[in-house]
């Protein structure tokens, strides 16, 4: 396990972490059509889109062809296709719009394929919810909050094997959660997340990583494909291989690693533990080393909820 250290100012650098968005109103909702002026913003990676709904609204509220709709009523959508409003916003960019993330090997080239889809143009409506996509929200925001809350539920019972931690936390903290999440209050959210995370002595039963793979427009499918299963923070002995266990001594358990769950998932494109050769795994906005041990990553770079969102980024 890494240094508690290396791990909290990795937890920082992501929270600091932030996209410029240039939002739109909807032109069939505009007196000006598609003149009206664009709403740029610097926005966390690890907030949401609908806590930007209420000064979207304020903001377009002159240019409104109809003036009575309210700010929870709003969505948003990416050429064409609506965002689910329960994904981070950092996520949303990796999957729809992201350009090739940096690695060591190839950030020279990182810049000119940024510049192009950066800032995130984005357009906001205020009507025509996409009620068959998208669960509407509520003018509380109590929607917004339940689905958060469930989806930390989600991640503290694959952390411990039971979801106690969140169901015993107070009101005070159970709410004080969410609304760091909003104020991106590091350290309110650390002081609340951890009662809910093992100490670094006591390993997770399973990781909350999910992964996401982008299918092409024309596949039939939804847009997104989710992969999720248990995993553990150690490879047990049975699933190592002849090779492995002769390199290592004795088939004692190893550290699951981001390559060595992603060549349990999605062997056909991840058909090595060490090296991406098809596909290459992104958070954040950057390449994610296969060696890196998932369980750290998820101390270190998870979302507000507890989970790690890996985006599967094809490659050539």
């Amino acid at each position: 396990m890494a240094n508690s250290t290396a791990l909290s100012d990795i937890q920082k650098a992501v929270w600091d972490g932030k996209l410029p968005l240039q939002i739109t109103l909807a032109p069939s909702e505009s007196r000006t059509f598609d003149q009206t002026d664009s709403y740029l913003i610097s926005y966390p990676r690890v907030s949401y889109l609908p806590s930007l709904l209420p000064r979207l609204r304020a903001f377009f509220s002159p240019s409104l062809i109809e003036p009575t709709s309210q700010p929870h009523e709003g969505w948003f959508s990416f050429e064409g296709v609506p965002l689910k409003w329960h994904l981070p916003v950092g996520l949303l960019y990796d999957l729809y719009a992201g350009a090739d993330p940096a690695s060591r090997v190839d950030q020279s080239n990182d810049f000119d394929s940024t510049d192009s889809s950066l800032p995130w143009r984005l357009t906001v409506h205020f009507s025509d919810w996409p009620d068959e996509e998208l669960v509407r929200l509520d003018a509380d925001g109590m929607v917004m909050h339940d689905a958060f809350i469930n989806s930390v539920k989600e991640a503290d019972f694959l952390r411990n094997g039971t979801a106690k931690g969140i169901m015993s936390l107070s009101k005070e903290d159970s709410s004080g959660l969410w609304k760091a999440v909003q104020d991106v209050n590091l350290s309110s959210f650390q002081r609340i997340s951890n009662i809910l995370l093992p100490p670094p002595s006591q390993p997770f039963r399973n990781v909350p990583v999910r992964f996401f793979l982008p299918l092409p427009p024309d596949s039939g499918s939804p847009s997104l494909k989710v992969v999720q299963s248990p995993l553990p923070p150690s490879v047990p002995p049975s699933s190592i291989t002849g090779s492995q266990a002769t390199l290592s001594g004795s088939p004692t358990s190893q550290t699951q690693t981001v390559g060595s769950a992603l060549h349990s998932l999605l062997p056909n494109l991840f058909p090595s533990r060490r090296t991406p050769v098809l596909a290459k795994p992104v958070l954040h906005g950057s390449a994610v080393p296969m060696s890196a041990p998932i369980e750290e990553l998820v101390r270190s770079s998870a979302y507000g909820d507890g989970w790690v969102y890996v985006v599967v980024r094809m490659m050539g």
